[in-house]
């Protein structure tokens, strides 16, 4: 066996064309970009719940909550983490 072809034991094996070419994409079969777990949480950590009172309002005026809705990205990791089971 030649040097060249020689490949250590330790070494990780070859993806296939359509892997590598994922991961150098950064970006999955549907074209949307690849998360890191950190990306997905700092993407997630945008859905807000906003506690508000009417501008007019005095300080002792009851408050309403408005949470942000969910986008697509959002929606897709929310229901990736519901299916964890710990």
């Amino acid at each position: 066996m030649s040097r060249a072809s020689h490949r250590p034991a330790c070494a990780p094996p070859g993806g296939s064309g359509e892997a590598l070419a994922k991961a150098a994409g950064n970006t999955l079969d549907d074209g949307t970009p690849v998360h890191s777990f950190s990306s997905l949480m700092a993407e997630l950590a945008t859905i807000v719940r906003n506690t508000c009172r009417t501008p007019s309002a005095d300080a002792e005026a009851p408050t309403f909550e408005i949470v942000t809705k969910a986008n697509a990205n959002q929606k897709q990791a929310l229901a990736l983490l519901q299916q964890i089971r710990v």
